[in-house]
């Protein structure tokens, strides 16, 4: 079986790509009130120096559930204090300014309940600043689930795989709280080729597929990654080169409470 912590090297291999849809959350938070600045699932740290720079003078703290990630994370010298929570339960010692967090709820349940607690633990006038992958229809994602049923009955539970709500969900959720902003963007993206396998598969491993991956050992992993790779040259057909070009959507919310 897969060791279960997040894997810095795998996960990074796609940085930059990862990076843009939370530059692109970022721009859209507004004026702060006084308080802390909280990257909430802070992974390996690549938004500490950003949000240093961007709120200068703020305290800027990071959150995850990793230990090898919050390694990364502290070698960036990008965070005044980091700390290894579990995200849905984690509070902070005060009223931060904006909870900040990029690529980290869809791997939590319940959100109509984990928002408005997020958004109850926020300064007067701060911000939840969100953006979750909405790519699970997709063949990129839906795929790994359906073939490991195929392969292997009852394995795998879906349901505890990451997860979102639909958009009018959300604004149901989340405009009581206070002023909502809410968007998708399908990011066009060019995935590099890769020697062992399609490289749509390399930027999902790392990711969407840790826990289908978690509860298969090492034969039956080879048997997954075959068919997924196979289905893969169909869904996202290589260019000459052997890149690909990847649409992947995300799911961005903003909400300022009153």
């Amino acid at each position: 079986m897969a060791d279960t912590d997040w894997n810095p090297e795998s996960y990074g291999r796609f940085a930059s790509l990862r990076l843009r849809p939370a530059l692109d959350l970022l721009m859209r938070v507004g004026d702060l009130p006084a308080g802390d600045i909280c990257d909430l699932g802070c992974g390996a740290g690549a938004m500490g120096l950003i949000l240093m720079s961007r709120y200068d003078g703020r305290r800027i703290v990071g959150i995850d559930s990793s230990q090898a990630m919050l390694e990364k994370a502290h070698g960036t010298g990008g965070y005044d204090q980091l700390i290894e929570a579990d995200i849905a339960r984690w509070v902070p010692e005060n009223p931060p300014a904006l909870i900040f967090s990029n690529a980290a709820l869809h791997w939590l349940p319940e959100h109509g309940k984990l928002l408005p607690r997020l958004a109850g633990l926020l300064a007067p006038g701060g911000t939840l600043a969100v953006q979750v992958p909405h790519q699970n229809r997709a063949p990129s994602h839906r795929l790994w689930h359906d073939l490991a049923e195929q392969l292997f009955p009852g394995r795998f539970d879906p349901g505890s795989g990451p997860g979102v709500l639909e958009p009018v969900d959300y604004h149901r959720v989340l405009s009581p709280l206070g002023d909502v902003a809410l968007w998708e963007t399908e990011f066009y993206q060019q995935l590099p080729a890769a020697d062992d396998g399609h490289p749509v598969r390399h930027f999902t491993s790392s990711t969407y597929a840790r826990p289908v991956l978690q509860v298969l050992d090492e034969a039956e992993t080879a048997r997954l990654v075959e068919r997924y790779d196979t289905a893969m040259e169909t869904a996202y057909p290589l260019a000459s080169d052997g890149s690909v070009l990847f649409p992947f959507r995300r799911l961005f919310f903003t909400l300022t409470v009153r």
